[in-house]
């Protein structure tokens, strides 16, 4: 068996887009989290089409097998052995080097007349046994008759959570899954949980007895490779039946694209791809240009996870600071290999945060300043440009083409389309939303927000909501810039004091208000907002300036549901998952406080929201009195 590579270890515990809960030792696991963490570590594995067959029985030799990969020797057993282990069991047979693996670590036995019966179905005892010897368990410590001590032992460890059959059945295979996965999770007799023993240096099982999955599916993986040319040929199984994820969403091969970055798990039958570039400027290589394991492209730093990448971006390599480059980037977005930048496939969209002067590395050991655009983009992330033109100000919607003759922004104007976004979130009017589409909401000088589909179901966004769109080649929306559609780039509170006074000559405002628990003020000498005490929206125009204040509208409330205030006629309004609660006292002095607590308490409850929910608006101030 050849040991399985350990790649990426600086990455390990970087989160996976792949969503997995760890498994907790207190209840039963779930099949499926027990099933992934036994495939991470090549103990039980599907068939050619990845099935469990968990309802067959378990033989002697397939059991054996999967001890002996739970075992410290599991990396080290070879496709063949000199010597049959058992006359029933010969040098030919596939389960000949585990069985005398096992075999060498005590772990089996064969039966009075010497013979192993390989194909004869293992019982929960016989299993039970084997167990606790990879524990560190002798069957001399065990008492009275076989196997009474050894059950005894198997359900005060705990090892017995999820297994079904009792101590004389045949084991089917999934009472093996969970038997093997408790083992992961229990403590061997020298108090360390089996599966840090097993990997040292990955502590995947924390002090409470959980497991962390992310991590551990994480060293299961293999790669990268670019998926360019025969590139499937590299992964070392059958793709046709593999499990495919890209982007973190459960995909197919069919969506895997040119220069996606491509990881696996053999055992797993699994691919996870990648598919996020970043083209411009190489502005600088960390530590240096000899041996970088980090370089800056477009304002931002990445690490570089590949020896491949690392090379082509050292001096050695074919690029140098100063350069236009591609960065293909994988998992946690290190730089998993680099290319010349071409036309369509570079184009990125979004708003200029900024313009101004800014140094650059010469590559020669000085620096120069050059005009830069910072350009906050559709997909969440800010990248800086070398930018010589003149009519680009804070606030344009701009695409940026990097070629390998350097970098053009272009202004784009509104974009003219409008519609309702479906209650599923995947089209908009009649134009079908891509599943990556990339959106983001901006209003004046404010950061912009990342939006996703779900949270703009059941929207109407007229012309006016909608700065731009751009489309591909099916007619699919794959980039959005919204003009302040879902409120969520303001702040909500509680206006606690309004002064207003408007004489000939003479106009002045003061309001007070509570935002997070902390009080401010907004004055006016030019504008009377005829404003009343009560929940506010505090309209923003950038992340530290306060354009003006709005008083919010009330909804009655008949009860609090799932994230939902219930309305007259059942009617529901969603909360904001940033809903500001107040708790009003006796006095009517107001204490912040979460909607959880409230929750628990006698409370009667008012609900205020900044716009209808079909334009996108949710319930920003609960009061609890």
């Amino acid at each position: 068996m050849t040991m399985k590579k350990r790649v990426l270890s600086g990455l390990l515990a970087a989160a996976l887009a792949l969503s997995l809960a760890p498994a907790a030792l207190a209840a039963a696991p779930s099949q499926e989290d027990a099933a992934q963490a036994l495939a991470a570590l090549d103990i039980m594995v599907g068939d050619q089409d990845g099935n469990l067959n968990l309802g067959a029985a378990v033989t002697r030799a397939e059991f054996t097998k999967m001890a002996v990969a739970a075992s410290a020797m599991r990396e080290s057993v070879g496709d063949t052995v000199s010597v049959k282990p058992y006359p029933d069991v010969p040098q030919t047979s596939w389960a000949a080097p585990w069985v005398k693996a096992a075999v060498d670590l005590g772990l089996v036995q064969g039966d009075l007349r010497g013979n192993f019966n390989p194909g004869r179905s293992i019982t929960l005892a016989e299993g039970v046994t084997i167990v606790l010897r990879l524990l560190g368990y002798e069957d001399g410590e065990f008492t009275g008759v076989w196997p009474s001590g050894q059950m005894a032992q198997y359900r005060a460890l705990n090892l017995d959570q999820g297994v079904t059959c009792a101590a004389n059945e045949p084991m089917k295979r999934q009472d093996a899954l969970y038997l093997f996965y408790n083992l992961l999770l229990t403590r061997n007799k020298s108090g360390q949980y089996h599966l840090n023993a097993l990997e040292p240096t990955l502590n995947l099982v924390n002090a409470d007895g959980e497991l962390d999955q992310v991590a551990l599916i994480n060293s299961a993986m293999e790669g990268p490779v670019i998926a360019s040319g025969a590139w499937q040929s590299q992964v070392p199984f059958e793709l046709s039946s593999a499990v495919v994820y890209r982007g973190g969403s459960l995909s197919s091969l069919g969506a895997i694209r040119d220069q996606d970055v491509v990881y696996w798990s053999k055992s797993m039958r699994t691919i996870w791809v990648y598919s996020r570039k970043v083209t411009g400027i190489y502005e600088q290589a960390s530590p240096s240009a000899a041996s970088p394991s980090a370089v800056v492209v477009a304002g931002k730093s990445y690490q570089i996870e590949t020896p491949s990448a690392a090379f082509a971006l050292s001096d050695l390599g074919n690029y140098r600071v100063g350069d236009s480059v591609t960065l293909l980037l994988g998992r946690s977005d290190a730089v998993a290999a680099v290319s010349q930048p071409g036309t369509e496939e570079n184009l990125l969209y979004g708003v200029v945060a900024k313009v101004a002067e800014r140094p650059y590395d010469d590559g020669a050991g000085g620096s120069y300043n050059a005009q830069t655009v910072t350009v906050f983009a559709t997909d969440g992330n800010v990248y800086d440009y070398l930018f010589d033109g003149k009519y680009l100000d804070t606030g344009d919607v701009v695409r940026v083409e990097t070629t390998g003759s350097g970098v053009k922004l272009h202004t784009l104007n509104y974009a003219k389309i409008s519609g309702r976004v479906d209650n599923t979130g995947t089209k908009l009017g009649s134009y079908p939303l891509a599943d990556d589409i990339e959106i983001i909401d901006y209003y004046k000088d404010c950061t912009p927000i990342r939006v996703y589909p779900s949270r703009l179901a059941g929207v109407n966004l007229t012309k006016e909501m909608i700065r731009f769109c751009a489309f591909n080649a099916e007619g699919e929306i794959t980039h959005m810039i919204l003009n302040d559609v879902t409120g969520d780039l303001h702040q909500y509170g509680l206006l606690r004091n309004v002064s207003e006074l408007s004489l000939p000559g003479v106009i002045s405002a003061t309001y007070m208000y509570d935002v997070g628990g902390q009080t401010m003020a907004f004055t006016s000498d030019d504008t009377i907002y005829n404003l009343e005490f009560g929940p506010c929206q505090v309209k923003m125009e950038g992340p530290q300036t306060v354009e003006r204040l709005y008083n919010l509208t009330e909804v009655k409330v008949q009860s609090i549901l799932d994230g939902k205030v219930i309305g007259p006629q059942e009617r529901k309004y969603t909360i904001s998952d940033h809903v500001a609660v107040y708790v009003q006292n006796e006095n009517l002095d107001y204490t912040l406080t979460t909607l959880a607590r409230v929750q628990e308490g006698e409370y009667v409850f008012t609900a205020w929201c900044d716009k209808p929910e079909s334009e996108g608006g949710r319930i920003r101030v609960i009061i609890a009195r």
